[in-house]
């Protein structure tokens, strides 16, 4: 089931912009579902929820916003939700780009800064409180940006839009405990 919430497109061109990253994020999802996704639990904006039973798990999860420069990777950021482990939304983020041995790893969401940690390339937050602290400014900002360097030592950036993310994030939580 597909649901919009609060698309209001205020243009012929922002709404052509905005339908081209939703036809790539469904596809993208279409794509992770086989391997990761079990049932959709709705998308939201720029953000898709799905339900994994066999984990189980629940996730909110969105594409990057396109860019124009080298990715070596897909990137993604997701907040998930795994209810036997009893953990809640802690953030993931699959990076563009393979990380340097010291990344400087840099999360900003309106004017908040945030270190993360990782390796490869993923990114998380360092504690379930910097994982509570990014899920809530998420829900307040209407954009983030990750910075960090590669392994051939430049800066690069990875932007989201963060419109539908705290619906997704929601109804992922809901899917799980639905699920319970």
């Amino acid at each position: 089931m597909i649901r919009f919430s609060g698309f209001h497109p205020p243009g012929k061109a922002a709404y052509i912009s905005g339908m081209k990253r939703l036809a790539l994020l469904l596809i993208f999802l279409a794509l992770a579902a086989p391997l990761a996704a079990k049932d959709s639990l709705g998308v939201f904006g720029q953000w898709g929820a799905f339900r994994d039973a066999d984990v189980p798990r629940c996730y909110a999860i969105a594409a990057a916003n396109e860019s124009r420069n080298r990715r070596d990777f897909d990137p993604y950021a997701s907040v998930g939700t795994w209810p036997d482990r009893q953990v809640r939304g802690q953030v993931h983020f699959r990076l563009s780009r393979e990380l340097s041995a010291s990344p400087r790893l840099r999360l900003a969401i309106s004017g908040q800064r945030f270190d993360l940690t990782g390796g490869g390339s993923d990114a998380w937050a360092a504690s379930a409180q910097d994982d509570a602290a990014i899920v809530a400014a998420m829900r307040a900002a209407s954009s983030m940006t990750i910075s960090a360097t590669d392994n051939r030592g430049n800066r690069f950036t990875d932007r989201y839009s963060l419109a539908g993310a705290a619906t997704a994030i929601d109804a992922a939580v809901v899917g799980c405990a639905a699920a319970g």
